[in-house]
């Protein structure tokens, strides 16, 4: 498993489903709070780029409405509704 997995991973059980269970309409993601709870080093463009793929988007019905911050930044957030 690629990083990027690991990251979609994990992104998808501690904000998709914590906010599916809660029945919240959408949730936002901090780049940097990923980085740290894996504890990478180094690693914020890998956490960024798994973040705001197509790829995770498509896996769990949900559609990216906006990133804040900077790019490839520990306070880059991406905001995620529900299809």
């Amino acid at each position: 498993m690629s990083h990027g997995d690991d990251i979609r991973e994990y992104c998808a059980k501690h904000y998709v489903q914590r906010a599916r269970i809660e029945g919240r309409r959408g949730f936002s993601i901090r780049a940097g709070d990923v980085h740290s709870d894996m504890g990478y080093e180094g690693r914020m463009p890998a956490v960024c780029s798994a973040i705001g793929t197509t790829i995770f988007t498509d896996a769990h019905r949900i559609r990216r409405v906006d990133v804040k911050g900077p790019l490839n930044g520990a306070n880059t957030t991406f905001f995620f509704v529900f299809e």
